[in-house]
């Protein structure tokens, strides 16, 4: 992989200069705002958006309301769990970020001392999007959007090769998707317990709440109710 980057005749490195040449032309006040965006903005309108999602999914109440919240709360623990298997990949490939290998690139942020292989943000981004497709396809095709704004950004910024990029998307998605079944598997019960609480049922479904402590308080006073008509007849 480091052998391949070495090299200024093969599309990585062509697509590379292509797509960093860009903020070459853009105004210095663009290229801030991509830095911004590219290194915090976007992983954070992710997580906004797996909130709103788990907002929306709360308030309607719906029966599959346990799952599409364990599918949610799967979602940043698959890009946590991707981030720890990128570390051997990472270690194992020893890519050299591309502004070490090539002259001439406009890198927005320094600093960057780790290997470039496979980009990190790439993978939190997109095993968020695909977490969130899975609880939500509307908001999980926005996700996915997202998450493809950010691999152009990373690729914009001059800290990473377009294949690190796609090697991060490939990660996030394999671990989101293969490892989903046993999540969910394991977290539904769990949703569904919490679903089933008095006190913290609302974390689930703001309706499931209301419908159980509804039908706690509708039995005992129907059981009252009975009781008094049995007194009145027996008084007669």
């Amino acid at each position: 992989m480091a052998g391949l980057a070495e090299s200024g005749s093969n599309p990585d490195v062509e697509l590379l200069y292509d797509i960093n040449g860009l903020a070459k032309d853009a105004p210095r006040w663009f290229d801030r705002v991509m830095e911004y965006v590219g290194e915090y903005g976007l992983v954070l309108a992710l997580i906004l958006l797996v909130v709103w999602c788990w907002w929306s999914v709360r308030r309607r109440g719906a029966e599959d309301a346990a799952s599409s919240v364990a599918a949610l709360v799967w979602a940043p623990l698959a890009a946590a769990v991707a981030v720890l298997v990128n570390v051997p990949i990472r270690g194992f490939v020893e890519r050299p970020r591309p502004f070490n290998d090539h002259q001439g690139l406009e890198v927005l942020v320094s600093g960057k001392t780790d290997y470039s292989f496979v980009s990190d943000h790439a993978t939190i981004a997109m095993a968020l999007a695909v977490g969130l497709f899975v609880a939500n396809r509307k908001f999980g095709l926005v996700g996915i959007g997202i998450a493809l704004l950010e691999g152009f950004c990373r690729v914009y910024m001059g800290v990473h090769y377009p294949t690190d990029v796609v090697g991060g998307f490939a990660l996030g998605t394999a671990v989101a998707l293969l490892l989903s079944p046993l999540a969910m598997a394991l977290l539904t019960p769990v949703m569904s317990a919490i679903e089933r609480s008095p006190r913290v049922g609302w974390l689930v479904s703001a309706r499931g709440r209301s419908r159980v402590g509804g039908q706690d308080a509708l039995i005992p006073g129907a059981r009252k109710e009975t009781a008094g008509a049995e007194e009145r007849d027996l008084a007669a």
